[in-house]
Parts: C-alpha cells; structure tokens; sequence
C-alpha cells in the first residue's frame, strides 16, 4: 500500500528551501472532477501553512453563487509534492486541498470533503480502512504541429501488451512512469491496450482518499508528460468508434483491526459475509451510482456489447463479462473489482457513491445474487431475466433518472453536490439532443 508523508509545517519550510521551490500550485477538484489550482509564489507559504489563503469560489462549477464567493483553501500536507519538471525559476510544488466556507466551516460542496464525511461514516460502523486500486486507461493521439491542437490520429498501431516498433507510445508511456515513481509513485504494470494507441498504468492500491488524489494526481503528469512528446493524452472514455473504450476498474476492499473484512477462509469462495453485503449493495445501487461513474454523454458509449465494457449488473468470480468481478487472490488481497468505471468519473464523487452502496449492503444484510460464470453477453434477453440479470443505463438521460430515485446514493454526495450534479449532467444532456451527428446525416439524409 502507498504509504502516506507525515510532513510537517516545518518539514514543508525546509523542503521548500532545500528544493528552490519558487511556486505552490494550490489543488482542489470542481463538481465534474475537473483539477483546479491556484498558483501563488514561494512568498505566500506561511500564509498558506496558517489557512490564511482565500480564493474565488464563485468562478468554480458546482461551487457557490457570487455573493458567497470568498473561500479558503486548507492545505493536507500529507500531499506535498515537488513536480520533476521544474523551471530555470525554481521548482514547483502542489499540495491539494480542503475547501473551506468563509466562516471556516467545511465546504460540502467539496467532493474531496465529502468523501472525508462517507469515509468517517465507514469508520463508525466499525472499519479502518477503504483500499482502493484504480486502473485508468488513455489514449495518446498526436498533435498538430502548427496549431498545437489534438489531432484524431493515433501515434500507433500496437494492441495488447505489444512492443516497439508497433507500440510507438512506448517511450512515452516509459517516461510517464519515472515521471510518477520520481512524485512517490509506486508502478506496478504499465502496457498498451486492446485499442491501437490506449494504454494504461497500474499504481499501488491506497487509501480511498489517497487513491483519488493519486487519480487526480496521475491524469495531470500523463497529460504533462504527453504534451513533451507533441502527444494528446485523454480520459475520454470512447474517443473512437468502433474499438475498445477506457475504462477505470476500480478494486477495493475494506478493512477492519482485524485486516481484510472481505476475507474469510471458511467460505467456499473465501468471501466474508461482509464482503457478499457489500457485494448486494453495489450490485442494488449500480443502476443508481452509474450516473456517477459514468458521468459524460461520451460514458454510455462504451458501455455497450462487444467492447469488454460491462453492460449487464452481476457479479461472477471468474469470467470477465459482469459487473463485477472477484479476482482470485484471496487473504489480504481480497478484493471487488468493479469494472464499469471509467476515468471521467470525478474520483471523489464515485468512490463515495461506491462506499455508500456498500455500505447500504451491509447496513442491511442485502444478499449478493448467485454468480454467473458464463458469458453474458452470449445469453439472450429471457436467460438474462431467468438469471436475474438487469442492464446498466443505456444513456446519461436515463442514468440520471435513475440516481434521482435513490436516496442513498444521494446522501453519498450530499444535498449540494447531488442537486448541482444532477442540473449540470441535465443541461448536457439537453445540449447534446439538439446536436445533430454526422451519422445521423450520413444515414438519413439522402434516405428521407
């Protein structure tokens, strides 16, 4: 597990000293997991060690109206970094976040803040720990040389697991890696996708909030990194048609004094108790938290059949078509990966409405259904119903009508986030009904 920096506010002044940091790129996260920051010089760092730095709230999506503008921003010096790639100014440090209201209070509109708040719920009903392991996958596509700007031409023809010359992203991908093990970074896998030009990289699990300030973290140097190489990188989940999406499957376990609470060693499938309640809760909410997830009209696009991408809510511990999948490791390594993710997804936002489901699985006692070991996407609809099988959401629109019906995912996110979330994912779905696709023109213009 990625161990978290104890560092002080002493230890901060003597790093920025040693290390010549001249700027702090102050992180946080908007509503639609989008990073922000605000850059001060090396000067304002006791202004920030004492959260006595503000900031305009009101210019934030999802934030605060203009008149409730003013904000502070109270640094977790645990996430003090000094990006490797510095200036002949001086080095630049990042430290992300909490938002805080002008009367000092804690800003619930904060998705980091309000994971805080999901994970203290966790800890009262017993456990230490969420474990988190993401795995975000990319796609590099080059850039015009003149304008600078994203083209749609991938920098490779490679496929799974391939070498140069055919996976031309190599020595991008190389240089991404000891970008991320020079920031603390422990890599355990880093290779090309099904997809020509998708790639992705695997860190170490760590604690839910580490783990998505890690996220945030990493989307950021990939893109960096990327850029060197006159390459786009995006997290767009389908960018191209008709070949594999991104994906961020999410694998995760909880734990308790005792160690992993999803492992029991009398079970047939060594599964606790616990971890087959938190199992039914996600499986209960899927349909609800995957407008969370999956939170771009672009989402739905790859979660369709033929693609990897799951489509169907179950669960199974050994193929790869449902929703979730038990990885067979077993002991501390235990773990539910669900595989429906993807790295649009605001981290703090879906991590919570996840934990939430589970949680609500194991509140409850909801029974996991029987697992299915057959491949899914060879069943026809009235086997899938016999089964007890369900689909996810096909659209945003119909994602989003089914997060409005669920009262805990709603308390997941919270009165503001959740009543900001689901107007803003409404206007983007408006927006892109009144948009008319090549498509469209391709197959009825003529026809009709």
């Amino acid at each position: 597990m990625m161990v978290k920096p104890n560092y002080t506010k002493d230890d901060i002044r003597k790093i920025s000293k040693d290390e010549n940091v001249k700027f702090l790129r102050l992180m946080f996260t908007d509503l639609y997991g989008v990073i922000k920051n605000v850059e001060v010089p090396i000067s304002q760092l006791e202004k920030l060690l004492d959260n006595k730095l503000m900031f305009d709230g009101s210019s934030i999506d999802g934030f605060v109206r203009i008149e409730e503008s003013d904000m502070w921003l109270y640094p977790d010096l645990s996430t003090w970094m000094i990006f490797p790639w510095g200036n002949d100014h001086g080095k630049v440090a990042r430290v992300i976040c909490e938002v805080y209201n002008a009367d000092r209070t804690p800003f619930i509109g904060d998705p980091r803040n309000n994971l805080i708040r999901v994970l203290d719920e966790m800890k009262q009903l017993g456990f230490t720990d969420f474990n988190i392991g993401p795995e975000p996958e990319f796609f590099l596509f080059k850039l015009d040389s003149e304008t600078g700007k994203p083209t749609m031409n991938l920098n490779d023809k490679g496929s799974y697991f391939d070498l140069a010359p055919v996976d031309l992203g190599e020595n991008c991908r190389r240089d991404i890696v000891l970008e991320l093990e020079n920031m603390g970074f422990d890599i355990e896998a880093s290779h090309h996708e099904v997809a020509p030009g998708q790639h992705e990289i695997d860190f170490k699990y760590a604690d839910a909030l580490q783990a998505c300030d890690n996220i945030q973290t990493f989307k950021l140097v990939v893109k960096t990194v990327a850029r060197k190489h006159g390459l786009h990188a995006t997290f767009m989940p389908k960018p191209l048609d008709r070949i594999n999406g991104s994906g961020m499957h999410i694998n995760m376990s909880l734990f308790n004094s005792e160690g992993n609470a999803f492992y029991d060693e009398s079970d047939g499938m060594q599964l606790s108790k616990e971890a087959r309640y938190f199992l039914g809760g996600l499986l209960t909410h899927a349909r609800s938290f995957t407008a969370v997830t999956n939170p771009t009209v672009n989402s739905y696009k790859r979660l369709v059949p033929g693609y990897e991408a799951p489509v169907y809510v179950a669960w199974s511990g050994r193929n790869r078509s449902p929703l979730v999948r038990v990885p067979i490791a077993r002991g501390m390594s235990t773990r539910l990966e669900l595989r429906s993710v993807d790295p649009s997804a605001n981290p703090y936002l879906a991590i919570a409405a996840i934990l939430e489901a589970g949680l609500d699985g194991l509140r409850n006692k909801i029974e996991a259904p029987k697992p299915i070991d057959r491949n899914i996407y060879v069943m026809d609809a009235e086997e899938r119903k016999a089964n007890g099988i369900s689909d996810l959401p096909s659209t945003l629109h119909n994602a989003i009508k089914e997060l409005e019906k669920d009262e805990v995912i709603g308390k997941a996110m919270g009165p503001h986030l959740y009543q900001n979330f689901i107007e803003g994912k409404k206007l983007e779905w408006g927006a892109y009904r009144q948009e008319v696709s090549q498509w469209e023109r391709d197959q009825y213009l003529e026809l009709y």
